[in-house]
């Protein structure tokens, strides 16, 4: 038996997700790599934990503008051609990165513009990408493609900070002119993919029409509950952008180390994506999905009470391991529930939420440790995870106690006779 065939990995054999996962890959490392160079070069000019923040909220804000109008494109036009389009613009980024930088750069507006821009392509790019994997493969292997998805995903999270931290000691140009040769490759993967027939949207965009994926999401008491867990619980627990500090204030340790705090969480959550690549979960899905955020936040008040390279780490893990699970069950129930014609729309909300979570979840921990201090910003931020967890447990009952994902009968079979 090869490889390929193997349970998890036999969704390999569709070449053109296989494809998007190459382009996938490739992308999210140039752009993994690009932030660890970022961080540290905007404290390394300002040495502002803010500044740090504000790196998220120049991402998030034109994000939160364009992500509606984005899942209506989504639903009407190619959606191999959006992404490939918004690969194109953040490779237009890092050449813009690049050219600042070997022009001597000693202020960072130029940085947050380049990153409103950047945040602008990945507006497009996120319900275009969360709506095609299902165009890509049978219905039948789609539990084992947003494994393999996901765990590919945080297989470049791993690789990209390792690499940016190493390139990093030879300067922020060397890692930028690695992302560019990287975004290159991507595009050109993405063009060589085509997907499944796609059933679009032809209306012309109104606010009816954009607000479509709202009104869905809001009409289904699980969808919103899954989503909106993920939003508030990582709103609180955004780490990330304060490992910078973390690495220097904390640990006293150099861009290497920081390269290895930002790996962490992706190793974490690789290791649980390849697991749930070959055994998917199929019972107890409430329970896992809020077990999940419960790690997640009980990491972060962790990392918090730590100053040891070593516990970072162990906690780092977790969260990525934690985080992953809520990923997975919460990708499998939005795509299962929604029709394709409306899929961009949904994906867009979807989108918004874990963008919030995420580029506006870093400028709340900015502020916070600015008002608080970096540790007590972490203690705060983790506490509040866990806080959440138990109110959307308590608010959303169905979720709590859901055994199946919804509609999925058919899929549990087929992994069954896998």
């Amino acid at each position: 038996m090869s490889l390929i065939s193997y349970n998890g990995l036999s969704v390999l054999r569709h070449r053109n997700f296989a494809l998007y996962l190459a382009a996938r890959l490739l992308s999210t490392v140039a752009v993994q790599m690009q932030s660890v160079a970022i961080g540290w070069q905007v404290y390394a000019l300002t040495g502002n934990v803010f500044d740090l923040g504000l790196i998220g909220l120049a991402q998030f804000a034109p994000f939160f503008l364009l992500i509606l109008i984005a899942g209506h494109v989504a639903d009407r036009y190619n959606r191999r051609n959006i992404i490939a389009v918004s690969m194109g613009v953040q490779l237009l980024c890092g050449l813009l990165l690049l050219a600042f930088t070997l022009s001597g750069l000693t202020v960072v507006w130029p940085v947050f513009a380049v990153l409103v821009l950047f945040g602008s392509a990945r507006a497009f790019m996120m319900p275009a990408s969360q709506a095609i994997l299902i165009n890509l493969v049978p219905i039948e292997n789609f539990s084992k493609a947003v494994a393999l998805n996901s765990s590919t995903f945080h297989v470049a999270v791993i690789l990209g900070p390792t690499l940016g931290g190493l390139l990093y000691l030879a300067g922020p140009n060397v890692v930028y002119a690695a992302v560019i040769a990287l975004l290159i490759a991507a595009v050109v993967l993405m063009l060589a993919t085509r997907a499944g027939a796609q059933i679009s949207h032809r209306e012309p965009a109104t606010w009816h029409s954009l607000l479509d994926g709202l009104r869905f999401v809001w009409s289904r008491p699980v969808v919103l509950g899954a989503i909106s867990l993920d939003l508030f619980a990582v709103l609180f627990g955004g780490a990330t952008a304060l490992l910078p500090a973390y690495a220097h204030d904390v640990l006293d340790a150099g861009p290497t180390a920081l390269g290895l705090l930002r790996t962490a969480p992706a190793a974490g959550a690789a290791l649980t994506a390849i697991v749930l690549a070959f055994q998917p979960i199929t019972r107890g899905i409430g329970r896992w999905m809020f077990g999940g955020v419960a790690v997640f936040g009980a990491g972060t008040v962790v990392l918090g009470l730590s100053d040891s390279l070593a516990v970072a780490l162990v906690a780092l893990v977790l969260m990525g391991s934690g985080d992953m699970v809520s990923v997975y069950i919460r990708h499998i129930l939005v795509q299962f529930e929604t029709p394709d014609a409306i899929r961009g729309r949904v994906s867009a909300v979807n989108a918004v939420f874990i963008g919030a979570s995420n580029e506006l979840g870093e400028f709340e921990s900015g502020v916070t440790a600015g008002w608080f201090g970096l540790t007590r910003a972490l203690l705060l931020g983790g506490v509040a995870t866990l806080a959440v967890t138990a109110i959307w447990m308590w608010r959303f009952p169905v979720l709590r106690t859901m055994a199946r994902f919804p509609h999925a009968s058919d899929d549990e079979k087929a992994l069954a006779q896998n």
